[in-house]
């Protein structure tokens, strides 16, 4: 993995992160990811006595962890043509959109938050294809500008 990919996928990660944080407050069918990343930290830390579970600790826990995962998956965009790199953002954001639907019902995590109503399995979806997208255009100018770099 490239640094440049690296930085593509936190590109990325930040574009889904900014639509999931920018939209919860204003519409109410918006996906609640924050929700969904406490969740899953809380099942993670179940009776554990370090870590009081309130939602003020578990929150920066969760999107920390959304960042970090979210960059790392989506700088697996990086391929050998900005087709291709195109093509495998879409692929992979379309994938995480789709798992983000249909995995919290099967780990056991509050699926509410991903598949309240219609709009939000659409939004979900959507958010993480522009992630996907974002990461891969990222991917792509910053190979471009790396390219016409000149060598010390």
């Amino acid at each position: 993995m490239s640094i440049k990919s690296t930085i593509g996928g936190l590109a990325g990660a930040c574009t889904l992160t900014l639509l999931n944080e920018g939209f919860r407050g204003l519409d109410k069918d918006a996906p609640r990811m924050d929700l969904l990343g406490m969740n899953a930290i809380a099942l993670i830390l179940k009776g554990n006595n370090i870590l009081a579970q309130t939602a003020t600790r578990l929150f920066p826990l969760a999107v920390a962890g959304d960042l970090i995962s979210n960059a790392l998956y989506y700088s697996m965009a990086d391929a050998q043509d900005k087709g291709k790199t195109m093509a495998r953002g879409a692929a992979l954001g379309l994938a995480a959109g789709l798992g983000a639907i249909l995995l919290p019902k099967v780990l056991g995590l509050n699926e509410e938050s991903t598949t309240r109503t219609p709009k939000t399995q659409v939004l979900t979806v959507s958010w993480y294809l522009i992630g996907g997208l974002a990461a891969a255009a990222s991917i792509i100018l910053l190979k471009k500008i790396g390219n016409n770099t000149p060598a010390s």
